[in-house]
Formats: C-alpha cells, sequence, structure tokens
C-alpha cells in the first residue's frame, strides 16, 4: 500500500511539472479522418478521438520530438547520447532514448476504434504483465512485471518501455518504476488527442 501511495505521488508531481512544460506547446491540428469511419468520439469537453490514420498523430509524434526529448532529460537529469530515430511500422510510432548506460524506448499504438484499443490494451497487459493499476493517468493504465508503464487514451496506447535501464538511473538516481511512471505522467501530460 505504501508503495502504491508513494507511486501516486509521483505521478501527481510529474503531471504537474507536465502541463508547466506543455504550456509552451503549439496548438494542435486536427487530422482529416476516413469519410467512411464512423468511429470518431467526441468527450463532453469536445474533445474528438481520431482513428489510425496513414500516418502518425500529432500526439504519437511527440514522444520523439525536441521537445519531449528535453523535458524527459529534465525529469532524469541526464541528455541522450544518441539522435532520437521515430519509426512508424504497423501503426505504432516509436523511438529509443539512449544513454551512456542504458535506454528506454517510447512507443505508441495507434488503433481504429474503442473496441481495438480495449483489446490491445487488455493484450498489453497479457503480454507484459499487469502488476499494478496506475490511477488518474490516461484514460487507463498500469505497470507491468518489468515495471514499465502502459497508458492508454482515445484510441492510443503508450508504452515506455524501461527494461533497458540500470536499477537506478538518472541524476540524482531514482528507481526504473518512478522514471517509467515519471515519463508517462510527462507524456499524457502534453498529449492533445490530436
Amino acid at each position: 500500500m505504501r508503495k502504491q501511495q508513494i507511486s501516486l505521488v509521483v505521478v501527481v508531481l510529474a503531471l504537474g511539472l507536465a502541463l508547466a512544460a506543455c504550456g509552451k506547446s503549439t496548438p494542435s491540428s486536427t487530422r482529416a479522418t476516413s469519410p467512411s469511419s464512423n468511429s470518431v468520439a467526441a468527450s463532453p469537453a469536445g474533445h474528438i478521438a481520431h482513428p489510425a490514420g496513414t500516418q502518425p498523430s500529432i500526439s504519437a509524434k511527440m514522444i520523439c520530438q525536441s521537445e519531449a526529448e528535453k523535458d524527459i532529460a529534465d525529469l532524469v537529469g541526464v541528455q541522450t547520447t544518441k539522435p532520437l530515430a521515430p519509426t512508424w511500422v504497423d501503426h505504432v510510432y516509436s523511438c529509443t532514448y539512449q544513454y551512456a548506460n542504458g535506454s528506454l524506448t517510447l512507443s505508441v499504438k495507434e488503433l481504429a476504434n474503442k473496441t481495438d484499443t480495449d483489446a490491445y490494451f487488455a493484450s498489453m497487459a497479457t503480454k507484459y504483465g499487469k502488476i499494478q493499476p496506475i490511477q488518474g493517468l490516461g484514460q487507463g493504465a498500469f505497470v507491468t512485471t518489468n515495471h514499465s508503464a502502459v497508458v492508454r487514451k482515445d484510441y492510443k496506447v503508450l508504452l515506455v518501455d524501461i527494461s533497458r535501464l540500470p536499477a537506478q538511473f538518472g541524476n540524482p538516481p531514482d528507481t526504473r518504476a518512478d522514471v517509467a511512471l515519471n515519463v508517462a505522467a510527462t507524456i499524457m501530460g502534453c498529449w492533445t488527442g490530436a
């Protein structure tokens, strides 16, 4: 119970920092959807969830842009040693943050609708092992058996894979689990849903 409370406090603090960092973000633009698609959903606040397209969404691309790289460097206190090299394969946008003593990989799977997103999110819980839910992050989130973080929002699922980081990472050093939670909160704080 104590560990869960600490993790939740870490997420709340990171989310506050992320929102402050995202204040400088550019406004989102909309992406055209297929006329045959009827799976666009609107939230009560007017936010629209867009199904996967032929190119990655603005919010998916954010995980590998210089602003995210800077925010994560500020968060962990360590700079990357190689430029980010994003990929887009099978509706997964991904990049690896390479450090002198390890790496973390961020990826976003974009899906067509809520049913597909539900199924994919559940498959991630099975594939990586769900050991603890993360409250208050996205529209569902959990910690995996290796302490990576999985978060869903709209028709997207974010994976913060920390499996190739040392047990203690950053400056000052922190646990891999806290790094995963803090990075996930930082990314989710910036996502516009576009």
